[in-house]
């Protein structure tokens, strides 16, 4: 890879950075639990990207680029999973007391 493409990464890196704390502080309070349930339906559509970058790489790469997929995979799938489980716990806060029984 080129000293360029590099550049280019980090640039594109550090201004989704940027942009994403601009955008999380202006959310207000109220709005946090439904943005955390968009935002876990977007991570799921991770998990499907490192699925098949990872099958890509299974047939043209060595063995680093396996480990990585795999990699990829298990932290993608521990973001959605931990995200649910926040958002539910969130949810829960605003039940009554007596909703508890189904």
């Amino acid at each position: 890879m080129a000293i360029g493409e590099i550049l280019l990464l980090v640039f594109v890196f550090v201004i989704a950075g940027f942009l994403g704390v601009e955008l999380i502080s202006k959310v207000p309070s109220q709005l946090h639990t439904p943005l955390m349930s968009g935002t876990n339906a977007i991570s799921g559509i991770t998990i499907v990207g490192a699925i098949a970058a990872t099958a890509v790489a299974l047939h043209t790469e060595g063995m680093l680029s396996n480990i990585m997929g795999f990699l990829a995979i298990v932290l993608a799938a521990i973001n959605v999973i931990g995200g649910y489980l926040v958002t539910d716990r969130m949810l829960g806060m605003f039940k009554k007391k007596g909703d508890d029984k189904k």
